[in-house]
Order: structure tokens, then sequence, then C-alpha cells
């Protein structure tokens, strides 16, 4: 009676579809083409990780598209494809997987198959204590997990990069045209047929080097618009699938995870200070926004260099409005400085670097309806410091 139980709690816990089992359990898939074995398989581990099971390669494979799988474990001996042949089509569709051979056969073609197989982060041979095998599943979901960290670092990488180069692509694409057709129509009107009889040879030079000039312009704007549509292109093969694509977040959670990553001092990151009043979603280009707000962090960050009580605070919401600021008690922006911040590529503290920056964040804010504020103070009355407002649309405004 107990036997037939604990089978059929097996069968519960090896069910292919594994409604039952934690979201946040590292899921295991268990390819064997033994009923015994499976079923043990899901007893010994279905408290620990989410099983599925498979009795061969093709069933692993209809799984595997199916299901977010962090482990696979698979028998090499099996009546038709053997575990060999899953190996390869799990290194091509599924590279990220975390993958365990277990043969009884530990001979020579089945170690070159293995090999050949690609990426197999262990082989273990029949029989299997289950100690030696829950240890190396521990291992493996370790693993698990920094591979997954390591592909969402980099999928986040790559759409940043795409976001900022479509964002790029629209700053420069329209300038670009323009310039063009500008050289298309100069190059018109100095190639007009006309009698030049009674000219004087300096104008008749003068033009021919203006035409010159001219069909320069038009080459070096089609060339720079060519490399920026190649890289656009470039960038866009080269982006995780839109099922890797995630929506943006909230601005409370973009700081927390900017903040995380960026690189400072221990000195440095004392100083900061979160103060979130309300936060919103974040909708367009999350990663563009990112990318504004570390360039406002740095900047605030090289001007509390040297300063005695150093504070950086950002806000996250500002009574009803949808804003994140970034206050430093610095020295503060001259004003002859800073009312051509946005204008101009000047340095906010009147030095080399950082001139592009603001100029840079406060058009990636319009290119969705927002904008930058940059305010500062330098006067013994109201004391010193800078602080940058990114203000997004109303849009943003609803909670996230």
């Amino acid at each position: 009676m107990e036997q037939i139980a604990g089978d059929r709690m097996a069968d519960r816990m090896t069910d292919n579809t594994a409604d039952s089992m934690g979201d946040d359990m590292p899921t295991v898939l268990y390819v064997d083409d033994e009923d015994m074995a499976r079923k043990y398989f899901g007893r010994a581990f279905g408290n620990e990780y989410r099983v599925l099971t498979a009795p061969g390669v093709d069933a692993a494979l209809a799984l595997l598209v199916d299901h977010d799988v962090d482990v696979l474990v698979t028998d090499y001996r099996m009546p038709g494809k053997v575990g060999g042949e899953l190996l390869r089509e799990v290194e091509r569709s599924w590279p990220g997987l975390v993958r365990i051979l277990v043969t009884a056969y530990a001979d020579k073609d089945v170690l070159l198959d293995t090999v050949n197989g690609g990426d197999v982060f262990r082989v273990l041979e029949k029989p299997v204590r289950q100690d030696a095998l829950r240890a190396v599943l521990r291992q493996a979901s370790t693993e698990a997990v920094r591979r997954a960290r390591d592909r969402a670092a980099r999928d986040h990488g790559l759409l940043a990069v795409e976001e900022t180069v479509a964002f790029l692509a629209h700053e420069l694409g329209a300038p670009l045209a323009s310039i063009a057709d500008f050289a298309r129509m100069l190059s018109r009107r100095v190639h007009e047929d006309g009698d030049e009889r009674g000219i004087e040879p300096g104008y008749l030079l003068l033009r021919a080097r203006i035409g010159n000039a001219v069909a320069h312009m038009s080459d070096n704007a089609r060339y720079c618009q060519a490399v920026l549509d190649s890289f656009v292109d470039s960038v866009k093969r080269a982006s995780p699938a839109p099922a890797a694509r995630v929506a943006g977040g909230g601005a409370r959670q973009m700081v927390a995870a900017l903040l995380a990553s960026y690189p400072m001092s221990a000195d440095e990151r004392a100083a900061v200070v979160v103060d979130v009043q309300h936060d919103f979603a974040i909708r367009a280009s999350p990663n563009c926004v990112a990318l504004v707000l570390s360039s406002l962090i740095g900047n605030a960050l090289r001007a509390l260099r040297g300063q005695p009580a150093p504070c950086l605070r950002i806000a996250v919401g500002t009574g009803a409005r949808p804003v994140i600021a970034v206050e430093d008690n610095g020295p503060g922006v001259p004003p002859e400085i800073l009312h051509r911040l946005l204008l101009d590529p000047v340095s906010m503290h009147g030095g080399a670097g950082g001139g592009w920056d603001l100029i840079f964040c406060n058009r990636v804010m319009q290119s969705f309806g927002g904008h930058l504020r940059v305010q500062s103070k330098q006067t013994p009355a109201d004391g010193h410091g800078t602080t940058a407002t990114m203000n997004f649309p109303e849009s943003h405004k609803e909670s996230a």
C-alpha cells in the first residue's frame, strides 16, 4: 500500500507539466527510457526541484520548447536516438542549458560523442548514488544561475546599445539627409550650363572649387549615412530575440539597479541617499533613460570630489510629477556656464570633459516628450550644489 502510494506520489511529481512545483525552484529535465528510473528520480528530487521527465530525445526536445529548463540530466543509451544527439541539439538551440550525462557505458565512443556534443557539465557513470547526484545537481543549479545572470547582463547590454543606436540614427539621419539634399542642390546650381564668355577666370576657379567641395560634402554625407545604417542593422541582428526582451520597470527599480552596478568607492557609496516619494513606470526607451541617469550620477560624483561632507541625493517622484532628480552639494555651476549647458558643448565646471553629455541627455529626454532641467546655486545664503532633474511626460505618472 505504501509502495503504491509512493509510486502515485512520484507520478504526480514527475508529471511533465509540474504545475504544482514552486516557480522559485530550479527546473530539472530528466531523460531516461526506463519508467522506474524516471519515477525514482522524481521521488528523490521532487521536493528540491521542479522535475520534468521524458522517455526519449524527441519528447525531451518538445518539453524544452514549452518550458524554461535550468538543468538537463540525460541517459546515453536509449532506443532510437541516443543522449549524444540530444546534447548536440541542445548545444545548438539552448546553449546556456547546464547538461549532465549519465551512462553505464564509459567507453571511448561514448566519451568522444559526449565531447562532440559540447559543454557537458558532468559525466556520471551508472549506477549513480543518490547523494552524489544530489551534490552534482546543486552544483549544476548554481552554474545555471550564473549563466542566467550572464545572459541577462548581455541581453541588457545589447538592448541598451540598440536603443542608443536607434536614438542616434533618429538624431543623425535627418541632418545627414538635409546635408545630402543641400549638396545636390548646390551641385546642380554650380554645374548649370551657361555662357562662360566674359566671366573672370578667378570666378571660374572659385566655382570649380565650390563644385569639388560640394561633391565631397555629398559623398561624405552618403558615406556617414551608409555607415550609420550598417551599424544599426548590425545591432539589430545582434540583439536578443523578442522573447528575451523585458518591459520597462519602475523608476525605483532602475535607480536601485544602476546604483548596485555603478563603479563607486566606499566613501562615494556612503554619500548616496535615495528618496522615493512615489514610483512611476518608465515605458519609453528604459535603457536610454538609464544611460541619462548614469551620466548625471557621474557628473554629480565628479562635483563631490574633495568636498568635506559629500552628499548625492537621488529623488524619485516629486509631488505628483514623474521625475528623477540627482542633487549634489558640490561647488555648483558658474552662472555663465549654467545657461549654456543644454545648448553648447561646455563642461559643467568649466574644465575638459562632459561637454556633450547634457546636450545628449536632454535630446534623449525630449525624444519621448520629456526634458532635462539643471539648477545650481553658488551663494553663501543659498549654499552650494547642483540639481539635474529628468522630467518625464505625464503619461509616466501612473504607479509602476
